[in-house]
């Protein structure tokens, strides 16, 4: 997609280079395919990285989650799950996986992450864990949602998929709770060239479950002795995740940079919400730039046309998916502000490399847009 005058953003741009290429290559040549030392060096990395004891990959975000309620013991009928609409589907889906029931609270209106009074309402003698989303890399509140767990005995599992680096007073989200889970799919913060996952935790039982977990429900080379899954990571992807993992903190300082910039540029559109931003106790990651608008549609169309991707995160709230209404009979308006936030969300493009007059021209279209939407009003 451009636009007649030959401009094309895109909304992420995935960092592939040189020295991401000669990793891929070295372990391609010089060890096996799957679980190589690349694999290990790798997650004693991202732990360190995170500040927690130990770290597993996976080959998915989605795999990191399931595994990990499956190892902390979170699977039945008779358990539920409390975690957000306001979400990539995959975060509820894996509530499902282990036959358990997704029960969920609304965002914070001002955050989009879930809100903790929220989840307070919904505690029952069913509910055995907490899945928090830090949601477009702005950290949920941990402070509170750690309290809650701990005054009615609450596994907490992060869903941190969308915020590598982000820090919620002084500690690096994933590390708070009882085990915190990471995407490493292309548009993220940080890639693998390809699926992905990590788990990090400071448990070492759990550690070791969702490692064999992920590897067939290996014992050792021949012996099963719990149902496990193929769910690893590949040697060569970790190589390049090794590689991005020392680039990610300059990476997401330009991100911050870039989405100062757009506040400054935007502040002045009346109807147009900025992302929240941070403060003293939050440091968020804009894995995405987010704004709420009205006519969300016609913005982004007009957007598109002069060649500036867009994205929606998301139209839907997972409530509202047609397989979510068909098993648990939503109709709508059971979550208003996860609702109001999936009709109003625009994502324009933010990545490290985005070019500060690409910034200006992007902000230059939305303000001629409400300016052509004001005339044809009058």
């Amino acid at each position: 997609m451009s636009s007649k005058n030959g401009v094309d953003i895109p909304l992420a741009n995935p960092i592939f280079d040189e020295e991401m290429e000669t990793a891929a290559l070295k372990a391609l040549h010089s060890e096996p395919f799957v679980m190589g030392e690349d694999v290990c060096r790798f997650e004693e990395e991202f732990a360190r990285y995170c500040g927690a004891k130990y770290a597993v990959s996976t080959n998915s975000g989605t795999a990191a989650l399931h595994l990990s309620l499956k190892a902390l013991g979170v699977e039945g009928k008779q358990n539920q799950v409390i975690t957000t609409p306001l979400s990539f589907i995959a975060t509820a889906n894996t509530v499902l996986y282990v036959n358990g029931t997704p029960v969920f609270a609304d965002i914070d209106a001002k955050t989009y992450c879930i809100d903790p009074d929220q989840i307070q309402e919904r505690i029952t003698h069913s509910v055995k864990a907490i899945i928090p989303v830090h949601l477009y890399g702005y950290p949920s509140d941990m402070k509170q949602i750690m309290r809650i767990a701990e005054e009615y005995d609450l596994k907490v599992l992060e869903d941190a998929c969308q915020a590598h680096g982000a820090e919620c007073n002084g500690s690096k989200v994933g590390a708070i709770g009882d085990v915190g889970c990471f995407s490493f799919y292309p548009s993220k913060n940080m890639t693998v060239c390809g699926d992905g996952g990590m788990i990090v935790t400071n448990n070492k039982e759990v550690a070791e479950v969702t490692s064999r977990l992920r590897d067939c429900g290996r014992k050792n080379k021949y012996e099963h002795d719990i149902v496990g899954y193929t769910a690893r990571l590949n040697t060569v992807n970790a190589a390049i995740g090794r590689v991005q993992l020392k680039k990610i903190d300059e990476w997401n300082e330009r991100r911050r940079k870039n989405a100062a910039l757009y506040n400054t540029l935007l502040a002045d559109l009346n109807g147009v919400v900025l992302p929240p931003s941070k403060d003293s106790s939050v440091k968020p990651v804009y894995h995405l730039y987010v704004i709420r608008v009205k006519k969300r549609d016609e913005l982004k169309k007009w957007l598109e046309g002069h060649g500036i991707h867009c994205g929606v995160h998301y139209p839907l709230p997972i409530h509202l998916q047609p397989i979510y209404k068909e098993l648990f009979g939503f109709k709508g308006g059971e979550y208003p502000r996860s609702e109001l936030v999936s009709q109003t969300c625009l994502s324009i493009p933010l990545y490290p490399d985005l070019a500060e007059d690409k910034i200006r021209y992007i902000s230059e279209k939305i303000h001629e847009f409400y300016d052509k939407t004001i005339i044809c009003a009058q």
